[in-house]
C-alpha cells in the first residue's frame, strides 16, 4: 500500500507530515510501493485524479475544492474517516466519517522538544515565500518566522516552543492546536486556500476567528485584490518584477510588519480539551480498526 500525498516543487509542512507521522503510527512494513493500493492521509487530496483502478484508503484527508470531487461510491474507495463535516457532506458520506484531520495523531508519540525562547511566531503559507517578503516583514516586526518548507521536526519543535503561533498555513493551526500551542488564524492571501479551514475547525466545534493579513509585496497585493482569480495567468508575477515593485514592496513590507505587531496583541484560540481528546480517540480507534482489518485480510490470502 503506497503512501500518497501532494508533492509540490518545494516541501510543505502539511504534506511532509505524512512521511514523518504515518511510519510512526502504523506497524512496520505496513506501507510499501505497491500503487495498486493507495493510502491517503494528511492533505486536501480527495480529487478525481487518482488512478481509477487503484484501491484508495482514506484516513483523515480532506476536500479542498482545488479539483472536482471524486465519486467515493464507485467501488474503489474505502473511506475510514475524513477531515471534517464539510468534506463528508461534499462526498455524500455519513457525518460520523468527518472526524478530524489526521495530523491530530501527532499526539500519540514523543515529539521533538520545544524550541526555547521563541516568543510569538508567524507561519506563512508555503506559497507566500515565492510571492511575498515575509522574512523581512517578520524581522521588522520582531517576531520569529517559521518556514513551512523546513524540516518537519524543526517546525514541530518551533510550534511547541512558541508562546503563540500566527498562521496563514492551516496545518500550522492544526498541529499547534493538537500540541496545545495557542494560535491565531489569518485569512490566506490566496483566497482559494481559505475554505478548507472551516472543514477542520467544525470537526472540533471551533468558531473560527480569522484575521486579515496585510500583503508583504506588490505581487501578493495583486493576488489578494483579485482573490487569486488571475494568479496563475502570469500577470501578478510580471507585476512583481516590474519597475514599480521595489519601492512598493518596501512600503508593503513595513505595513505588513506593523500589522503583524497588531496581530500579536490579539486573543489566540485553542479547541476545548474534551473535543480534541474525543477527536483524537475516534481517529486513533479508526486507524487501529483499519490496521486490524488489513492484517486479517493478509492472513487469509494464500
Amino acid at each position: 500500500m503506497k503512501l500518497t500525498y501532494y508533492k509540490g516543487s518545494v516541501p510543505n509542512f502539511g504534506d511532509e507530515l505524512n512521511t514523518y507521522m504515518w511510519p510512526r503510527v502504523l506497524p512496520q512494513g505496513f506501507l510499501d510501493e505497491d500503487d495498486s493500493e493507495l493510502f491517503l492521509g494528511i492533505g486536501s487530496i480527495l480529487w478525481e485524479h487518482h488512478p481509477k483502478k487503484a484501491r484508495k484508503y482514506v484516513l483523515g484527508s480532506g476536500y479542498g475544492g482545488y479539483a472536482a470531487a471524486p465519486d467515493v461510491h464507485d467501488g474503489t474507495w474505502d473511506v475510514i474517516f475524513v477531515r471534517g463535516p464539510r468534506t463528508a457532506a461534499q462526498l455524500d458520506l455519513p457525518p460520523s466519517k468527518g472526524i478530524c484531520d489526521s495530523a491530530i495523531l501527532l499526539r500519540k508519540f514523543d515529539l521533538p522538544p520545544a524550541a526555547e525562547e521563541l516568543g510569538i511566531a508567524f507561519m506563512p503559507h508555503y506559497h507566500s515565500f515565492s510571492r511575498g517578503h515575509w522574512p523581512e516583514a517578520c524581522a521588522q516586526a520582531g517576531i520569529r518566522l517559521i518556514d513551512p518548507r523546513e524540516n518537519v521536526e524543526t517546525i514541530i519543535s518551533e510550534i511547541r516552543g512558541a508562546r503563540m503561533l500566527i498562521t496563514e498555513a492551516m496545518h500550522g493551526a492544526i498541529v499547534a492546536d493538537a500540541l496545545r500551542t495557542p494560535w491565531l488564524a489569518v485569512r490566506p492571501i490566496h483566497a482559494e486556500n481559505a475554505a478548507k479551514w472551516s472543514d477542520w475547525a467544525e470537526s472540533l466545534g471551533l468558531d473560527l476567528n480569522r484575521h486579515p493579513l496585510q500583503p508583504s509585496s506588490l505581487f501578493e497585493f495583486y493576488v489578494s485584490a483579485t482573490k487569486g482569480r488571475r494568479y496563475y495567468e502570469g500577470r501578478a508575477r510580471k507585476l512583481g518584477k516590474s519597475a514599480i515593485a521595489k519601492p512598493a514592496d518596501r512600503v508593503l513590507i513595513s505595513l505588513a510588519a506593523r500589522h503583524l505587531r497588531k496581530l500579536c496583541r490579539c486573543e489566540p484560540q485553542l479547541s476545548h480539551d474534551d473535543r480534541l481528546d474525543n477527536a483524537f480517540n475516534r481517529a486513533m480507534e479508526a486507524v487501529e480498526d483499519f490496521v486490524r482489518s488489513r492484517a486479517s485480510i493478509m492472513e487469509r490470502r494464500p
